[in-house]
């Protein structure tokens, strides 16, 4: 099946160009000047008029899960925010397929076409957990990248001075969790069906190095994404401090784990030599700029990040984080954030930069940069059709520049993955909404609980973190 897409907005080496767009198959075909590619009887035709073609975006780094703790967790650090998100994690298999489904959704709306999902699964069904996930990924049809989130430190090791706190118990050693990612890994790692495993170890401040070290073996036997969070708090740099004398980031690179398939989530408090060692390493940063500001994290320092030459793709984070899982919205702030971090206007991120993070800075961070993330001929068919004429895009004046820095609203109106077309007039072709938003409003949802039991958790925070 050939689908021709005539005279159709791109973006072709920075600026907007009229093209044809032939698509064969699962792949892009031709792309051509536009009025040059001829009508085959067998081609289904698109009218590109007063429409803009875009690669998908890619998700950097979510938690599907999440989205049943949208508008739950109050606004706190990420060290106690994380303590009501553990409390209030949803535990039935239903729910992770849903959240799959809903983070799908809302990603592919909003133009993305791929999804790093870093995945809470549930202890002792860590089997099942990931069968829910690649289900509702699959009944969406998006590209799913799923690296479970795995730990063998107790939640107090996140904290700096955390052996003054309640010690819980560990969880399972770093061999368990080796051997149960390989059994993930060879469960369902399926690339010809758009389902992509990761390693996923949560981050330094809760693994072992026998674990981020035994991931990075993983990613290499099985050429895997290795995804980890990174530096995201203040707290996390003093604990690396604390912990190792070095910065997370040496370490991180001492034990191997700086790859070109490592992608790292935050970034908040790397400094120029992070910066350095990550770049020569060829990894990626993932910016999630709107739990970044939620959570009181910081600013991460993009403009020096692409101004050292290190790769940078964006994020939404989790709905608990984000309260919801809007790719335009991320991109947006994303790009006017960093304004007040240089005086000088020159380096100020361009929305031509801001699409490039979102699409080949995202495949590249999630190990797929060959395969989809540019719009050329032999990529996969990855692709985004926007409305021009939907009123949140008018008057016509910077396509580009509305995109990114508008509040652009139901304007994707058609997607492909791997060349299978999900979206047609700004409809989902796939998965029942109906359905979605039934469940999401009938599912049990956890309610905020008594913070009395994480009194010493806050006070051991606010102790060390803001009254020294």
């Amino acid at each position: 099946m050939q689908t021709l897409i005539q005279s159709v907005l791109t973006l072709q080496n920075d600026a907007l160009a009229s093209v044809d767009v032939l698509l064969t198959g699962d792949r892009i075909h031709t792309v051509a000047p536009a009025n040059t590619l001829p009508v085959a009887p067998h081609q289904r035709v698109i009218d590109g008029t007063d429409r803009l073609l875009l690669p998908g975006f890619v998700n950097g780094h979510t938690h599907s899960s999440q989205v049943w703790q949208r508008g739950l967790i109050p606004q706190l650090p990420l060290e106690l925010w994380l303590a009501n998100v553990f409390d209030s994690t949803p535990g039935q298999l239903d729910q992770f397929y849903w959240g799959a489904v809903s983070t799908a959704v809302d990603t592919l709306m909003s133009g993305g076409t791929c999804v790093m999902d870093h995945a809470y699964v549930i202890p002792g069904q860590e089997i099942e957990t990931m069968a829910a996930l690649v289900r509702g990924y699959k009944a969406v049809g998006i590209r799913a990248v799923i690296a479970p989130l795995i730990q063998d430190l107790p939640f107090a090791s996140g904290f700096p001075k955390g052996c003054l706190l309640p010690q819980s118990a560990s969880p399972r050693s770093a061999a368990e969790l080796l051997a149960m990612m390989a059994a993930i890994v060879a469960e369902f790692h399926d690339p010809d069906n758009g389902i992509y495993i990761g390693v996923g170890p949560t981050g330094f401040h809760r693994c072992s190095d026998e674990l981020l070290a035994g991931c990075r073996e993983l990613s290499d036997r099985y050429q895997l994404c290795y995804h980890t969070h990174l530096l995201e708090t203040r707290a996390q740099k003093r604990l690396a401090q604390e912990r190792y004398g070095i910065s997370a980031v040496q370490h991180l690179q001492n034990l191997g784990c700086l790859t070109p398939r490592t992608s790292v989530a935050h970034g908040v408090w790397i400094d120029e030599k992070d910066i350095e060692i990550l770049a020569s390493a060829g990894s990626t940063l993932v910016h999630n700029p709107v739990s970044n500001l939620r959570l009181g994290s910081g600013l991460a320092p993009i403009l020096k990040c692409l101004q050292g030459g290190l790769n940078v793709a964006i994020g939404c984070d989790g709905a608990a984080s984000n309260d919801a899982q809007n790719m335009l919205e991320a991109i947006k702030l994303g790009t006017i954030l960093h304004t007040v971090t240089d005086s000088d206007y020159e380096n100020w991120l361009t929305p031509e930069q801001a699409l490039h993070m979102a699409t080949a800075g995202g495949a590249k961070g999630v190990n797929l940069g060959d395969r989809t993330g540019t719009l050329a001929p032999g990529m996969d068919a990855d692709l985004v059709l926007y409305n021009l004429d939907h009123p949140s895009l008018l008057p016509r004046t910077n396509s580009l520049q509305l995109l990114v820095l508008g509040r652009p609203t139901d304007v994707v109106e058609a997607a492909w993955v791997q060349g299978r077309q999900l979206v047609d007039q700004g409809r989902l072709l796939t998965v029942d909404t109906t359905a979605l938003h039934h469940n999401l409003r009938h599912q049990p949802v956890a309610t905020k609980e008594s913070q009395a039991q994480h009194h010493p958790v806050e006070s051991h925070y606010r102790d060390v973190m803001l009254n020294r």
